[in-house]
């Protein structure tokens, strides 16, 4: 496939950008990789024409067309591109169940990783507690997603894996700048054999962003947010 054909706005750094990167990879397409600014300062204007709505990463540029949004640009891969490997379940139910863990992890993982950047030490321990829930809650959904496999999608990486996998690089950082482990064996076993076969995978390995890389962009994260919040 010529790279004219797929074109992909983003950052090294985003978790969702990260996703349909893991995605391209596991249909074996290539396409132009387009980084934005970290700090988005400017946006391209490529990245305003093509999300005007929110003007965010990811996006996906396929014949000029764009789509927008990780996980819809995953299933638009899976689909338009639907030879093998598959990236949903091909049963209804088990999509659906994939479908409801997406928006749970969406609704609480990330978020809450990013305010422990930006607020001080004593403030973290509400979120701590928010991340071991949902760790909780994963650890119980891939014993029942996995059905005894290596990943949320069986034998092979599929969609739950990517958008929850794709973190990975965030909350080692948060583990190694604040010396507070959250994946750990005695409360997720499950997910931390799972996380060491994920970023291990063909599919993965040289995508999630090293972890001493991820600090030092935390920090310039924290300094601008706070100075942000101060001006307000």
């Amino acid at each position: 496939m010529a790279n004219s054909e797929l074109k992909l706005l983003g950052k090294w750094s985003s978790p969702y950008v990260i996703r349909v990167k893991i995605a391209l990879r596991i249909k074996s397409l290539e396409y132009e990789n387009l980084e934005e600014h970290e700090t988005f300062s400017p946006k391209s204007d490529l990245l305003l024409q093509s999300n005007p709505v929110y003007a965010k990463v990811p996006v996906l540029i396929h014949h000029g067309k764009p789509i927008c949004e990780s996980m819809l640009i995953v299933q638009y891969i899976d689909e338009t591109w639907s030879t093998t490997p598959s990236i949903l379940p091909s049963d209804a139910y088990d999509r659906a169940l994939a479908r409801f863990w997406v928006a749970y992890i969406d609704d609480k993982w990330f978020p809450t990783i990013e305010t422990i950047v930006t607020v001080d030490e004593e403030e973290r321990k509400p979120y701590y507690d928010i991340l071991d829930t949902v760790l909780e809650n994963m650890e119980d959904a891939f014993v029942k997603c996995s059905k005894g496999k290596a990943f949320f999608g069986g034998d092979k990486i599929g969609y739950l894996d990517i958008a929850f996998g794709s973190f990975l690089g965030w909350l080692s950082a948060i583990e190694q700048e604040y010396q507070r482990k959250v994946l750990v064996e005695s409360k997720a076993p499950a997910l931390v054999k799972w996380a060491e076969r994920f970023v291990a995978d063909p599919a993965v390995k040289g995508i999630i962003p090293e972890t001493d890389r991820v600090v030092k962009l935390s920090r310039a994260f924290r300094i601008k947010w706070r100075a942000e919040l101060g001006e307000k």
